[in-house]
């Protein structure tokens, strides 16, 4: 077996500013499946998966925010199971697996404050200084993210990399050291009818749950697309698919054999929330991919798949799509508000909110933002639904209406042209942006790029 207790860091660089957070919201169990599969090709036919993210219920309209960031409540003494504590209903071999692992996972909870959502999830411990691999879904658009270890202990995690096609990603939890790791396997030795154990903090319980199965196929091909959220549609190759009871939250949790060593991270499970002609199906990533993706990070070299640190974040709200007339974004959008049709990046992207300071100019999350109404006169260019208070745009007058035309120079037309021309830029960087707002001034701004949520 390979020794992963070797994995870097990548090179210092600006990190993310956490902005307080509200207290968090009481959890609403099972209600949201966040992440939406359809299987792609195969012999299993039709049906719906959903990836194994729990958003939670929003803060109410009357909270105010807290000194610090959100971290979750403490587990109860019975939340991971301990060695030779068999929960009702556990095979004594089951036990025995979990009590292999489970002391090496960790309860993920993170705050996605742009979006005015939560969430719960999973991570693996794959060195005792603090190194989690867990998926990119639950880190996905994250502004705070804790993580609870076996014993209890609440750790701040940064975001070392991430890889969005192979939804994959590397966290630190910040001051960590002789964490317990859990035990790696081969995934490269699995073989269908394999008993195998699926372990999570299922349906969002702040516990950890084994569940038992079959690995019912190998080398499979899934498309992710998101149910209501931010996660963006995706195509995983290569899962493991086990008949386990994989549900909500167990993302980034363990796939365990029947040694109790991990050969796959849980991704995606069968919602049942469509007639299907095969038994629930639960999808793991190979930890073998899963362990050389984060390897990757480790070293700090990115590629055209995987992302080291924080992306730049201009802090605008933006549609989606390749259309460059503003107007024409602007109608795109006239049914995404209160739902989630804005696209997720960087630099903008999520759903709008009315701001919690007054200001009509800008905003704090995205809860309410209207329709743009008032738009600048211009024919092509990136539509900004809205700034977020406190970011880059806001700071030089950027509002709802305004639309940027270019960005050092270069012509900016549609929401995927100025994310695929920021996107070459880093936290740190400054570019001059110019945009014309709604009263039809025309304004070259210098912008200094800080660190946003990961992708």
């Amino acid at each position: 077996m390979q020794d992963y207790s070797g994995y870097g860091e990548p090179p210092a660089g600006p990190t993310m500013p956490m902005p307080p957070m509200p207290p968090p919201p009481r959890r609403r169990v099972g209600a949201l499946s966040y992440l939406l599969v359809a299987l792609a090709a195969g012999a299993l036919g039709a049906g719906s998966v959903v990836a194994l993210y729990h958003p939670a219920s929003n803060t109410s309209a009357s909270a105010q925010p807290s000194s610090g960031a959100l971290a979750p409540a403490p587990l109860p003494s019975s939340a991971v199971p301990q060695p030779g504590n068999a929960s009702p209903g556990t095979s004594s071999g089951e036990q025995a697996i979990v009590n292999k692992v489970a002391p090496g996972l960790v309860i993920i909870n993170t705050t996605l404050r742009y979006n005015s959502e939560q969430a719960a999830a999973t991570g693996m411990v794959i060195n005792p200084d603090g190194l989690v691999l867990t998926n990119n879904h639950v880190i996905e658009d994250s502004t705070s993210i804790t993580a609870q270890t076996a014993n209890g202990h609440q750790y701040q995690a940064k975001v070392l990399g991430y890889d969005v096609t192979g939804d994959i990603a590397l966290i630190r939890l910040e001051g960590a050291h002789g964490l317990q790791t859990v035990p790696l396997g081969d995934s490269a030795s699995v073989k269908t009818g394999d008993s195998v154990v699926a372990m999570g903090n299922a349906e969002g319980q702040n516990a950890i749950v084994p569940a038992t199965g079959q690995v019912t196929a190998l080398n499979q091909t899934i498309t992710a697309g998101d149910q209501g959220g931010s996660v963006t549609s995706e195509t995983l190759h290569n899962m493991i698919e086990t008949n386990a009871n994989i549900v909500s939250g167990d993302s980034g949790g363990p796939l365990a054999n029947s040694a109790g060593q991990v050969i796959g991270m849980d991704t995606a499970g069968d919602d049942g929330g469509f007639a299907v002609q095969q038994p629930s199906a639960g999808y793991a990533i190979p930890i073998d991919t899963a362990l050389a993706v984060a390897r990757q990070i480790g070293q700090g070299q990115p590629s055209s798949t995987v992302s080291i640190g924080y992306p730049p974040f201009m802090g605008i709200y933006i549609g989606q799509g390749s259309d460059s007339n503003p107007q024409a974004q602007a109608e795109q959008q006239n049914g995404s508000f209160g739902g989630n049709g804005l696209g997720g990046n960087g630099f903008g992207g999520f759903n709008g909110n009315g701001n919690s300071n007054g200001n009509p100019s800008c905003d704090a999350s995205d809860r309410n933002l209207a329709p743009v109404e008032n738009i600048a006169d211009v024919n092509s260019g990136t539509l900004i639904l809205g700034t977020i208070c406190g970011g880059p745009a806001a700071a030089v007058g950027m509002t709802a209406g305004s639309v940027i035309t270019a960005v050092n120079g270069q012509a900016i037309g549609s929401p995927e042209s100025l994310t695929a021309v920021v996107s070459k830029f880093r936290p740190g960087d400054t570019i001059s942006v110019t945009w014309v707002s709604p009263s039809g001034q025309q304004t070259t701004s210098i912008i200094n790029l800080t660190a946003g949520p990961p992708l």
